[in-house]
């Protein structure tokens, strides 16, 4: 049995699932809006499922990742989520499309966690590092797959699941030959004088709350770009595959910046709270330009201020949180800083969805940056306040 998981394996499998699963959620929204014909409140709905069944599955994984080794349970997740994308090949209608999406979304709500969680227990990199790799290699997957879904959605929707479980199955080769190791269950975390496991401070546990809330509502509003600006497009006679093609832009520049980040390395933003607080405002920013969208390249410029500001902000919160925790609380931790994205996922498409056809779509662009905002002041706040109270972990 390995006693460590190389980095390189760990992004490997971070991107055969992110490709996967990058060919199903693009077209989610669309799909069941004009070809199964479903409202977009009954498709918030769904898409509120899927995220619970998520939130359901970064707390497992989370908290087994603490208790036992890894290996089986990660295995198991890919089973989880791959298996309902053979049967998604076949049977693609209302209600089974639905019912496997929530399975899909709980397998891939443990693995997210466990490939964080895993991220932890590389020493040999720094810990800022390793999350910016995985956050690019995820990125790189979806610059691949939403680059051919739009294509393939056309020519056939069965076919975007053959490739979807074909890579999970690679996921599952990549995790069963590499993923053995022994996660060492005592570290740092044990104090001398009592040999009891460190407890996660007060401040510590304050600040990673803030932050996650915030997480959570910037989610919600990134959430409208994944689900409802594809109908806000399409009803502005943007073709689909332009829609598409945005996020093949997201990709292709998250992974640009990344590479600028890890070059950086903290020489131009040496704090991580800066960069974090930075990237939201770019997120604000991004609705403040769809306000006055209406020509594709308007919308294209969103999207690059939009990125921007989710590569300096989406992969430094996880990184944040691993030098909060305490070694021996670290995928509890990861478990449920994935959560609150999953659960910004979760209630965004049906609050926007329900904003929109009660108002506007201009209404629920104010409401996305008026809301971010008020997030954003209170965490800079609560972090003034606690910043010499907390204590950093290796």
């Amino acid at each position: 049995m390995q006693k460590k998981l190389k980095l390189k394996w760990l992004l490997a499998g971070s991107l055969f699932s992110n490709i996967g699963n990058s060919f199903i959620w693009p077209l989610t929204t669309v799909y069941m809006h004009e070809r199964l014909k479903e409202s977009l409140v009954v498709v918030g709905i769904v898409l509120l499922f899927n995220s619970l069944a998520s939130i359901l599955g970064n707390f497992v994984g989370g908290r087994l990742f603490d208790k036992i080794q890894p290996y089986k349970i990660i295995l198991a997740a890919i089973v989880t989520a791959g298996i309902p994308m053979i049967i998604l090949i076949f049977s693609n209608g209302w209600p089974v499309f639905p019912i496997l999406l929530i399975i899909i979304g709980f397998g891939n709500g443990i693995i997210l966690t466990l490939l964080n969680s895993l991220g932890t227990t590389i020493q040999d990199k720094d810990g800022r590092y390793v999350f910016n790799m995985l956050y690019f290699f995820q990125n790189l997957g979806n610059v691949i797959g939403t680059s051919m879904v739009g294509f393939i959605y056309g020519y056939s929707f069965s076919l975007l699941f053959v490739i979807a479980a074909t890579l999970y199955f690679l996921f599952f080769i990549v995790a069963s030959r590499t993923y053995r190791v022994t996660i060492p269950r005592k570290k740092p975390a044990v104090k001398k004088q009592t040999g009891k496991p460190q407890k996660m401070p007060r401040p510590n546990m304050i600040l990673i709350y803030i932050f996650g809330i915030t997480l959570f509502i910037v989610w919600m509003a990134y959430e409208q770009w994944l689900s409802n600006l594809s109908v806000y497009m399409t009803d502005l006679k943007i073709p689909l595959r332009n829609y598409s093609l945005l996020w093949t832009i997201n990709g292709g520049l998250i992974v640009l910046t990344q590479l600028f980040i890890n070059w950086n390395d903290g020489r131009i933003l040496k704090n991580i709270y800066h960069q974090i607080y930075l990237g939201f405002l770019l997120c604000v920013s991004s609705f403040g330009i769809l306000l006055f969208a209406h020509q594709y390249w308007q919308f294209i410029l969103a999207m690059c201020v939009l990125t921007l500001g989710e590569s300096a902000a989406f992969p430094s919160v996880p990184a944040l949180v691993n030098d909060l925790s305490p070694y021996n609380e670290k995928g509890h931790y990861q478990g449920l800083i994935s959560a609150f994205p999953a659960l910004g996922r979760a209630l965004g498409p049906l609050a926007g969805s329900l904003l929109i056809e009660h108002g506007s779509y201009k209404l629920l662009f104010i409401v996305c940056m008026a809301v971010m905002l008020v997030f954003i002041a209170i965490t800079q706040f609560v972090t003034f306040r606690l910043k010499n109270k907390i204590k950093v972990y290796e």
